[in-house]
C-alpha cells in the first residue's frame, strides 16, 4: 500500500489536470475566475502558509461536485500555498477505497497532508448543506426501476450542475466547510 507521499508525487498538477479536462472544464474554470474569498478567510488562509500543507485531490473531471468543490479549492490553495495533486479515481481504485464515503467512492475527496506524508485530515464529497440540498431534490425523483427514472435524473443533473455554476452562496458554503475542518486541525496562532 503505498503512502501519501507516494501517492502526491504520483498526481497531476493542477495545470495538467485541468489541461486533460473532457468534461465541465469551462464550467470549473468559469466558477475559479469567479469566485472571490472574503478578506477574513484569506487572512486565515494565508496564516496557514508557514504550515506547508500539501493536498491529494481524488476526483474525475465528469464529477459535477468537483466542478463546484475544486475551483473554491484551487482559490483556497491559492492564498494557503497550498500544493496540489489531482488523482483520478477510476485509474486509481487502492487509493479511493481508502477514502469510501459510506461504502461509496464519492468525490472529490480533498486529502490534506504535511511536509512528511501525514494525513492532518480529509474533506468531501460535499459541504453538509449541499448534501442537505442534492438529498432533498433527489427526494423528488421517480424510483431507479421506474422507466421515467433516467430522463427524470438527467433533468435533475442538469438542473443540480447550473446550480452549482452560478449559486455564489453554495461556492461560499464549501469555502466555509474547507476552512472549517483546516481549523480545527492546522494552529494558525502558533505557526
Amino acid at each position: 500500500m503505498a503512502d501519501l507521499n507516494t501517492w502526491f508525487e504520483k498526481g497531476m498538477t493542477r495545470y495538467a489536470y485541468i489541461n486533460a479536462m473532457n468534461t465541465h472544464k469551462e464550467n470549473l474554470l468559469s466558477i475559479y475566475n469567479a469566485f472571490v474569498l472574503p478578506d477574513p478567510m484569506k487572512d486565515a488562509l494565508q496564516g496557514m502558509q508557514k504550515s506547508r500543507l500539501r493536498a491529494i485531490v481524488i476526483t474525475e473531471d465528469w464529477c459535477g461536485d468537483a466542478m463546484l468543490n475544486l475551483p473554491v479549492f484551487m482559490r483556497m490553495a491559492d492564498e494557503a500555498l497550498i500544493d496540489v495533486r489531482f488523482i483520478q479515481r477510476d485509474k486509481n481504485p487502492e487509493l479511493m477505497d481508502r477514502y469510501l464515503t459510506n461504502k461509496a467512492k464519492s468525490i472529490p475527496i480533498i486529502i490534506f497532508i504535511d511536509e512528511k506524508g501525514k494525513e492532518i485530515v480529509k474533506w468531501g464529497p460535499r459541504a453538509p448543506k449541499l448534501q442537505q440540498l442534492v438529498e432533498e431534490r433527489k427526494k423528488k425523483l421517480p424510483a431507479k426501476d421506474d422507466p421515467r427514472y433516467e430522463k427524470a435524473f438527467k433533468l435533475f443533473a442538469d438542473k443540480i450542475s447550473t446550480l452549482f455554476t452560478t449559486d455564489h452562496a453554495l461556492w461560499e458554503e464549501v469555502s466555509l466547510d474547507i476552512i472549517k475542518k483546516l481549523l480545527a486541525k492546522v494552529n494558525v496562532n502558533s505557526l
